[in-house]
């Protein structure tokens, strides 16, 4: 007769030592590690931005009073007024513009850092991230003096070359200009010290090899430089759009919106109807548009980067 009794301990002890190998594999592997890293972070973003996200999706379902369900009753009112759709219009307009000229200024002005002696570099770089480092707020004050309709510094250095008075926040157009030209001034420090970052990681080899091809400057840029920093302009294009409409403190500050609504943005006109107005469901629905928007941008960004990402 052979001896089959059960023997728990043959069965489960190496069960357990397997599945202790494979947790000390999982938590040897970096992916894991890296996930353990950024779990508080995760869930501070968990805290502070999904759940606020949420209850603003749930506000927007609400009528006036907060009582009653209404579903996209909200969103069916916006669509019916011309205002929104002026604001839908100014908000890409400020974005694009923006996010255009703060990446082209940084550009130029890192290519500028970059080719300064490394003594001297660290100087440029404190100076020049300075608009970057004041909050926009208390740096759109000394805009609003500089634009002043009565005193403005401006107009005065205008008037010295016969120049007429220009109403930089009475009229729309130039109000528009106004709060553009403040957020590239306010955003381009931050361009240029992550492509500065970028060109430093760029192997002067390259830029040897395309001399030797007899590339000029604007070819070594063309061929070597930008293709090499594709991944750098996207992200940083990409983070800086979904800071530019998300903007409130510059045209808050510099011109309320004003004149007659010609230079608000989705984040203003939010404040003006749910904070001022007393209609927190509908100033909800408002910022909430501009998540498609930034959405499809954010697609279209990603989607590039991954494809060169499989590429390489």
């Amino acid at each position: 007769m052979v001896d089959v009794t059960f023997q728990p301990n043959r069965v489960v002890q190496p069960r357990t030592a397997r599945k202790r190998a494979s947790l000390q594999t999982a938590l040897k592997r970096k992916s894991t590690m890296a996930f353990l890293m950024t779990l508080p972070l995760i869930l501070l973003i968990a805290l502070l931005v999904i759940y606020p996200a949420f209850y603003s999706l749930h506000l927007a379902t609400l009528n006036k009073s907060m009582q009653r369900f209404i579903g996209f009753g909200n969103f069916q009112f916006l669509f019916k007024r011309e205002t929104f759709w002026l604001v839908v219009q100014q908000s890409c307009i400020f974005a694009l513009t923006a996010v255009f000229f703060k990446a082209l200024i940084g550009f130029i002005v890192a290519h500028f850092v970059h080719n300064i002696p490394a003594k001297g570099q660290r100087k440029w770089r404190g100076m020049l991230l300075v608009p970057w480092v004041i909050p926009p707020a208390m740096s759109t004050l000394a805009w609003l003096w500089l634009f002043d309709p009565s005193y403005s510094a401006f107009n005065y250095l205008l008037a010295g070359f016969g120049v007429e008075r220009i109403p930089w926040t009475g009229e729309a157009g130039w109000a528009r200009f106004s709060v553009i030209l403040v957020n590239i001034w306010f955003g381009a420090p931050f361009f240029m010290i992550m492509y500065l970052a970028s060109l430093k990681s760029v192997p002067d080899q390259l830029y040897e090899a395309a001399a030797i091809d007899g590339a000029n400057w604007w070819q070594r840029i063309w061929y070597v430089t930008l293709p090499m920093m594709r991944n750098i302009i996207a992200i940083t294009t990409l983070f800086s759009l979904i800071a530019t409409f998300a903007n409130f403190d510059i045209v808050r500050v510099l011109t309320a919106g004003g004149p007659l609504d010609h230079t608000h943005i989705f984040a203003t006109w939010a404040f003006r109807i749910g904070i001022e107005g007393g209609d927190i469901p509908l100033g909800a629905s408002v910022s909430l548009f501009m998540v498609p928007i930034l959405a499809i941008a954010a697609i279209f960004i990603l989607r590039d980067i991954n494809k060169r990402g499989n590429e390489a």
